[in-house]
């Protein structure tokens, strides 16, 4: 038997709702909560990184030596780099600080072949860069309709333009968008609404080789040092595209210089309902920010007053991974930020003008905070209407009991949302029969195999990813939506309300979420029982909207920009 509840339509499994409608104890934490007593738990996930071809073994370049960057790295993109329609895989590598080694590295793309495989492109692609890689965020920034890539480094960053013949070219001089500090995750977004993707990079630490200091428990154990030992939190860089291949920093101006904070997340989107893109941005051990776009080119930070900046006490959590989803189906966007071990997840509910807090009384709050959290993404796994939670996670410092030979490994969770609004461990820990466990960090969210069912990739600290295919026997109906710009490219920024039986859901085109990775641009809806879709509707990132449908279910849809009606029937 599943976990999940009897299987229902789409209206009757979101009739609660809001949040918090239904009421039960939360589990203890790292606890596995059954719905069916003395039922063997079902696989939701199957990792078949190693028989799909996926060869990639991350690498920090530790050797004792206890270098910070070195537990931060391990950044994923989902992207579709040669247009065949099938998501292929571009994996960040870190390297190695200093020297004392000709031993190369270089980051990893894999080729969907569409038949459950992946070809080993790498090699010749242009992608080996070089740099102390971190994070990875797709997007197609020269409007040409191929999506290109933009690498996170400890040091100057790298902005690789697809050249549409299976190679990239480093455009990264020209166009202006190096940089050269500890750069964290990026997200493109369109914040000026001209048609052109700009970029949002955040910045972590200032930190050299030189600068590293020593840090110790209280045993006098060597550990890893946190951003608190250095107090040295540096500002993101704005670039605004200039439409012809180059970026104008306008960091100062725009307003968001005047903020500090150790960046490690980052979330683009429409928070306020005033037609203009916002950055809400992680930190760790500062204040959470939310950029609120003035509509001028300036920002102002809005976190404090919007409730989003600091935990219930009023202080600052060691934020990391970030997602924003429509999960209680009201409209607008809401937040996750996950966190360091022993501290409660960030979630928070919009409520238009403001943000409410509803970590605990959402159910995710003990289970989670047993484990130090990385990657994050609110998805519908099991295709019912609503969305589940996963987490990719793995500790920076020793704390509590081991799990395997690696002191830093932790099993990932994965939490499905129950017919009362709450989330829930699933049966199965992190959705496998037998518990996946290493030092995890960015995890990203797509359908790589075009059958509905939404896949995860994990990028591992010093080991292999997981590529978990979702094997839920029990999936509803689905609808998966390519929502393509007159370019032809992702039109990231574009929102979708799709009406079915009443109910209204909205996903958002917005890939650069989660930590350090890039998920599916495509938006993918879970229908429950539901095999027909009335409607979408479709706001594009300068406000005009469009009509389409309807759609029989369990179908990938192309939707293309004035290709839809501009008046609802």
């Amino acid at each position: 038997m599943s976990s999940c509840p009897q299987r229902a339509s789409l209206g009757l499994l979101l009739g609660c709702g809001l949040l918090g409608c239904g009421g039960g104890e939360e589990p203890e934490a790292g606890t596995e909560e059954t719905t069916n007593s003395g039922a063997s738990p079902e696989a939701w996930f199957v990792d078949r990184a190693q028989e799909a071809g996926i060869d990639f073994l991350h690498r920090t370049g530790a050797e004792g030596k206890f270098y910070f960057p070195e537990q931060n790295g391990g950044g994923v993109a989902l992207l579709d780099y040669d247009r065949d329609g099938y998501l292929d895989v571009f994996l960040v590598q870190c390297g190695r600080i200093g020297s004392g080694s000709e031993e190369a590295f270089s980051h990893g793309l894999f080729r969907n072949l569409g038949d459950g495989s992946f070809e080993d492109r790498s090699t010749g692609s242009g992608i080996a860069t070089g740099g102390y890689g971190m994070a990875a965020t797709a997007g197609d920034f020269d409007n040409d309709g191929w999506p290109d890539l933009y690498i996170s480094n400890v040091g100057a960053n790298v902005l690789l333009r697809n050249q549409g013949d299976g190679t990239f070219e480093d455009v990264t001089e020209e166009a202006g968008v190096g940089g050269s500090v500890w750069s964290s995750a990026a997200t493109f977004s369109d914040y000026d609404s001209d048609g052109d993707l700009d970029l949002y990079v955040c910045n972590y630490v200032f930190w050299t080789l030189e600068t590293d200091k020593a840090c110790y428990e209280a045993s006098g154990r060597r550990t890893y040092c946190g951003p608190h030992s250095y107090n040295a939190p540096v500002p993101d860089n704005l670039y605004r595209n200039n439409g012809d291949g180059t970026f104008t920093e306008v960091s100062a101006e725009s307003g968001l210089s005047a903020g500090f904070g150790n960046a490690l997340g980052v979330v683009s989107g429409d928070f306020n309902g005033d037609g203009h893109f916002d950055f809400f941005v992680a930190n760790d051990r500062t204040d959470d920010q939310l950029w609120v776009n003035q509509g001028d080119g300036s920002f102002i930070d809005d976190a404090a007053i919007a409730g989003c900046a600091v935990d219930r006490e009023g202080m600052a959590r060691a934020g990391m991974g970030v997602d924003a989803e429509d999960v209680d189906n009201d409209g607008d966007l809401d937040l996750i930020v996950v966190n360091l071990h022993g501290e409660f997840d960030g979630f928070y509910r919009n409520e238009g003008r403001y943000f409410k807090e509803e970590t605990t009384g959402s159910g995710i709050g003990l289970t989670t905070r047993a484990f130090t959290r990385f990657g994050v993404g609110f998805v519908d796994f099991d295709n019912d209407g609503d969305l589940d939670l996963y987490q990719a996670n793995g500790r920076v410092t020793l704390v509590g009991k081991t799990f395997t030979e690696d002191p830093y490994a932790e099993p990932n969770v994965l939490m499905e949302r129950a017919a009362d609004g709450k989330w829930q461990p699933a049966e199965s820990q992190g959705g496998t029969l037998e518990p996946l466990i290493h030092t995890s960090r960015g995890a990203a969210f797509g359908d790589l195999d075009n059958d509905g069912g939404m896949d995860v990739v994990v990028v591992n600290s010093n080991s292999y990813p997981y590529l978990l295919r979702n094997v839920h026997s029990h999936r509803g109906h689905w609808l998966v939506l390519d929502v393509l710009d007159n370019h032809g490219s992702p039109a990231i920024g574009a929102s979708v309300y799709l009406k079915s039986q009443g109910v209204r859901l909205r996903r958002d085109v917005m890939p650069g979420t989660s930590y350090a990775s890039s998920s599916d641009p495509r938006l993918h809806f879970g229908l429950g029982g539901e095999e027909l879709v009335e409607s979408l509707e479709v706001h594009w990132p300068d406000g005009e909207i469009e009509y389409f449908g309807p759609f029989d279910a369990d179908n990938v849809v192309t939707l293309r920009r004035g290709s839809g009606r501009s008046a609802q029937d």
